[in-house]
């Protein structure tokens, strides 16, 4: 099944469990809509009676040149015992509190890098979402505000991430931003 609506990929995501923990990694590139998708399928789920966890790496980047150190963190999220993920205070600059995850509920892991060789055999659904580059900085600018100062280096902790990981290879599910969701 290729799902065309939240709500299909909210079933898929049950049936790809199969009597195991639901876990759902989404991945892509930054502006792409990982985090609308990952709240909205959150939704759906609830509605279907899936008390979904959501995690979003942007709480774990330590920074602006973190996107494989929190990409590292994701194991530990989904750890069997003491899952769970410091948390980056970006004010502040500097790591925060540790966030406890429940090891059995279902749950959601959004963000560049939460799609790797490592983390992928963990998970029953794993999703890629990408666009077009100047969509996808439009997305980020309204979001954000001015991203020169960090554009061209997300962007290229991006590529590497997927040259070494290879998570477009890995993903379930591949969509583009706009497109069936």
């Amino acid at each position: 099944m290729r799902p065309h609506s939240v709500d299909e990929l909210a079933n898929l995501a049950i049936d790809a469990s199969a009597g195991r923990r639901l876990v759902v990694l989404i991945d892509g590139r930054s502006g792409a809509g990982k985090t609308t998708l990952a709240i909205d399928l959150g939704r759906a789920l609830r509605r279907l009676g899936w008390p979904v966890q959501i995690v979003s790496l942007d709480d774990v980047y330590p920074g602006w040149h973190g996107l494989a150190t929190a990409a590292a963190a994701v194991p530990q999220m989904l750890a069997p015992v003491d899952a769970g993920y410091r948390r980056y205070d970006w004010a502040q600059g500097r790591p925060a509190d540790w966030v406890h995850l429940d090891p059995t509920a279902p749950i959601i892991i959004e963000g560049a890098g939460a799609l790797t060789p490592t983390s992928a055999p963990r998970a029953t659904l794993r999703v890629w979402v990408d666009g077009a580059e100047a969509v996808r900085r439009q997305a980020v600018v309204s979001r954000d505000g001015p991203v020169d100062d960090w554009w061209d280096d997300w962007s290229a902790q991006e590529n590497a991430h997927i040259e070494a990981d290879n998570p477009i290879a890995l993903a379930d599910v591949v969509t583009r931003s706009g497109v069936g969701f």
